[in-house]
């Protein structure tokens, strides 16, 4: 397996941009991995991280190097600071740089990632499941799923939450005032109807997984319900736990193998 640093430009955020990068490798001689078969053109998930971290944080506090690594998978960790995967109100364009330029930024780098919508997943926990779901939900003709850990799914109710543990004007540089919110492109139960009614061939598999001690556990509930009314082809699943790492990284090797389900056609 390769695990691969890249600092590059963003002509989108309009300065130097970080990303790290796993590659599956087969090989004969490393010890405890297990070999893969042969591929012209890897699958690939762009995993996406919440708001107190950044690209690295996802190979520190699981194993998903490893994880990816037998099962074939390519991918891709982003940095985007407090951006919410978003064209912020006042800010960088955070959804443009991940929906649209990072996709062909790798197929440039990395010419082993298949492009196939069919092979392109995105997933993330907390602000990145959040991040994860509005990029596939705006884009379902690039990606073939999405998957979200903990997600703060429900942006009308978090632009209303406090900011103590940031600063005051937090959500409004964001996602503009609060008031906009409901309806708007940043709502997901708006964008997820809208796509629902569209009756577009191409509606990505979607995958929820919330502990029943989070604090979100509430908008992963109101999600669920509302996926489920819109005809929405939906995993979901709840366990005993709460917002943090041991239970992420327990649940993304379920969601890589969902990952490959749906590729197979099975979801």
């Amino acid at each position: 397996m390769a695990l691969i640093h890249v600092d590059f430009f963003s002509e989108v955020l309009e300065m130097s941009s970080q990303i790290d990068v796993i590659l599956p490798q087969k090989t004969r001689g490393q010890i405890g991995v297990k070999n893969l078969d042969e591929t012209e053109k890897y699958p690939v998930l762009y995993l996406l991280h919440g708001m107190t971290d950044n690209q690295t944080t996802w190979q520190r506090n699981t194993s998903i190097e490893r994880y990816a690594t037998e099962r074939g998978i390519a991918v891709v960790m982003p940095t985007c600071h407090l951006g919410w995967y978003t064209d912020m109100h006042i800010g960088f364009r955070y959804y443009t740089y991940v929906a649209k330029e990072l996709p062909s930024i790798c197929a440039r780098f990395f010419p082993g990632i298949s492009q196939e919508r069919r092979d392109t997943f995105i997933a993330g926990n907390s602000m990145g499941g959040y991040g994860a779901f509005k990029i596939a939900l705006h884009n379902p003709d690039k990606f073939a799923a999405a998957a979200s850990l903990s997600g703060g799914l429900d942006a009308a109710s978090t632009v209303h939450s406090g900011t103590d543990s940031f600063y005051p004007t937090l959500w409004e540089d964001i996602f503009g005032p609060a008031d906009t919110v409901p309806g708007s492109i940043h709502d997901l139960f708006a964008v997820s109807k809208k796509l629902a009614e569209s009756n577009s061939p191409e509606i990505p598999s979607l995958y929820m997984w919330c502990g029943l001690d989070d604090f979100l556990y509430d908008h992963n509930i109101r999600m669920r319900d509302h996926l489920n009314q819109n005809g929405f082809r939906l995993t979901y699943k709840e366990t005993p736990g709460d917002h943090c790492w041991k239970d992420w990284d327990r649940e993304i090797q379920y969601i890589l193998d969902w990952f490959l389900s749906v590729r197979r056609g099975e979801n």
